[in-house]
């Protein structure tokens, strides 16, 4: 996204766990679909060069010494630049503008309204991205390799996994085909393409540090995070590019970074390509991901728990519940059981499950191996659909408990507060806010700013998306380090204004409040 005159370092500058994109532990999700509907729908999701059908496995041909000693430095040289030829082609810029005037970043540090990445997963035009790229989009243009540039519509978006198929009219486009995240180890070198803080068809490489990554950083309720990590660098305009293997298949769609300095510090996070192809399936076939629940309430299993339940080692997910009637109580799970498996893969943290039961179909029957009363078992579980009875009225009140658009509560100063913490209210913004006290700096990490107390129903603020028991840091370009000095700068102020934010967990977040 173009920047604004008045704040170009604003909307270039990185942030700090960005969705650049998701199941809650109380769930677990999976995607619902028929396979008689999504047949057809998977031939959409093509591999480049062989057409071949999504689901099944290319191989490279690799030279007989490679295999033993690996490649020489010319040899390995070559594959990088091969590998970057053919992947750029295939990964589009994203511009989106939306009905707010002027540029601004969204939430999640991403210029939203601005620039992103896509990647190209059919030669008939669907491209996937991220779902907070094109939130709220009027209009989105793609642009090529090639300078070619196409009006692109929305196909569907997923709030839970972060990602959108947008699609664009036209054919044979270049295609990113899809490899299996499934075999990626860490260690694995890896390529990132994507378009960077405005920088078009940027090709960054380096290896995978790490698999499984739940960082709680997709704002949805049922976020599925399962996120492999790299240390490719990867900044703001990233979001929606692709993550390949030296095959150059996509192994993953880049997502966000972790950073202080909201610039990548070698730290990059992206969606299993594994999870990206079940979900765009979905959303080609429908508009919308279908999904099915298993019906379980779930803990992580740590040191205490494990010798608690007689696990001779610290793994599995502990059922804390199992609903009534669901798919997991008709099989026979109970709560207190500890799932160390699901179909023969290890499970060993709530992200894990999720990120399993969330690739398998509402029908399918899944083996859950768990461990009970000193013995392991084995249980075929059915999975339903959410459109079975028993589900609506828990999903509904799982829903209306997590409701952001609640009333905030009544506000009371901190212990520590004494006599600054009398709050201002902002007016026209519909917010109260107090200086920092000490525990909150220490808590929010955060040496300066104004402690947001309320954020009232129906105002401007709260149109914005801004929450309360946040850290209100800058204003535009402004640095803030009182409530006074935000009212100072709201009353110069016309138009729309940047607001930056620092979280509970130390990192930014950004709102533009009109």
């Amino acid at each position: 996204m173009a920047s604004s005159s008045g704040r170009p370092a604003r909307l270039l500058a990185g942030i700090g766990l960005v969705l650049v994109g998701l199941l809650a532990g109380v769930l677990v999700m999976l995607l619902a679909e028929e396979e008689s509907d999504t047949a057809q729908v998977a031939r959409i999701v093509e591999r480049a060069g062989t057409a071949e059908e999504a689901g099944t496995t290319r191989t490279a041909s690799v030279p007989r010494d490679w295999q033993t000693d690996g490649p020489p430095p010319a040899a390995l040289n070559r594959l990088f630049r091969d590998v970057a030829e053919d992947v750029t082609e295939g990964v589009v810029s994203i511009r989106v503008a939306s009905s707010a005037e002027g540029d601004g970043e969204n939430p999640l540090g991403q210029p939203a309204q601005n620039l992103g990445s896509g990647v190209v997963i059919s030669p008939g035009g669907y491209i996937v991205t991220n779902s907070h790229v094109v939130e709220g989009a009027e209009r989105i243009q793609v642009r090529l390799t090639d300078k070619r540039q196409f009006e692109a519509r929305v196909v569907g978006t997923d709030a839970s996994t972060d990602l959108a198929v947008i699609k664009v009219d036209g054919e044979d486009f270049s295609v990113v085909p899809f490899g299996n995240s499934d075999q990626v180890q860490v260690g694995d070198w890896v390529v990132a393409v994507g378009n960077p803080l405005q920088l078009t068809s940027t090709v960054t490489a380096g290896i995978v540090s790490a698999l499984g990554r739940q960082l709680r950083i997709i704002e949805d309720q049922f976020r599925i995070e399962n996120f492999i990590q790299t240390d490719a660098a990867i900044n703001p305009g990233n979001s929606g590019g692709a993550l390949v293997n030296l095959k150059g298949e996509l192994v993953g769609i880049n997502t966000a970074i972790a950073s202080r300095s909201r610039r990548t510090e070698g730290y990059g996070f992206a969606i299993p390509s594994a999870l990206v192809e079940r979900v765009v399936t979905d959303l080609i076939a429908y508009g919308e991901v279908r999904r099915g629940y298993l019906g379980v309430s779930i803990l992580p299993v740590d040191a205490d728990r494990a010798e608690e339940i007689g696990l001779r080692d610290i793994r599995g997910v502990y059922l804390e519940e199992v609903q009534s009637g669901s798919a997991a109580d008709r099989a026979g799970l109970e709560g207190g059981d500890v799932v160390i498996s699901i179909m023969g893969e290890p499970v060993n943290a709530p992200n894990d499950l999720q990120s399993l039961i969330a690739r398998q179909r509402p029908g399918d029957t899944v083996a859950v191996e768990v461990w009970r009363d000193g013995t392991a078992r084995t249980f075929g579980v059915e999975l339903m659909g959410e459109d079975t009875p028993v589900y609506q009225e828990w999903l509904s009140d799982l829903q209306s408990g997590g409701a952001s658009n609640s009333d905030p509560p009544e506000y009371q100063p901190p212990d520590d507060g004494g006599a600054d913490a009398a709050v201002t209210e902002v007016d026209g913004w519909d917010v109260g806010l107090r200086p920092l006290t000490d525990t909150e700096a220490s808590v929010f990490d955060a040496d300066a700013g104004a402690y947001v107390a309320y954020v009232e129903s129906g105002g401007r603020a709260a149109a914005a998306g801004l929450p309360r028991n946040v850290v209100m840091t800058r204003l535009d370009d402004t640095r803030i380090e009182s409530p006074a000095d935000v009212v100072q700068h709201l009353s110069a102020a016309s138009g729309p204004v940047l607001v930056e934010v620092q979280r509970r967990d130390g990192t930014p977040a950004f709102y533009e409040i009109e």
